[in-house]
């Protein structure tokens, strides 16, 4: 997969995540507060994805 497709991929799941999680945890919460969690979500799968590849290089 290209970078880009596997960018979308992750960013729909960050998306569909943020929603499951904030109205899980505070069901009171608007889109900002939801999309905040989406980005840093979408942020901590790269840098998981940029720890992982660090890790196998070695």
């Amino acid at each position: 997969m290209n970078q880009f497709l596997i960018f979308i991929v992750r960013a729909v799941f960050s998306g569909v995540f943020a929603v499951i999680i904030g109205r899980m945890f505070r069901p009171e919460a608007g889109m900002p507060f939801i999309g905040g969690l989406a980005v840093c979500l979408l942020g901590a799968s790269y840098l998981f994805e940029y720890f992982r590849k660090k890790k196998s290089d070695t």
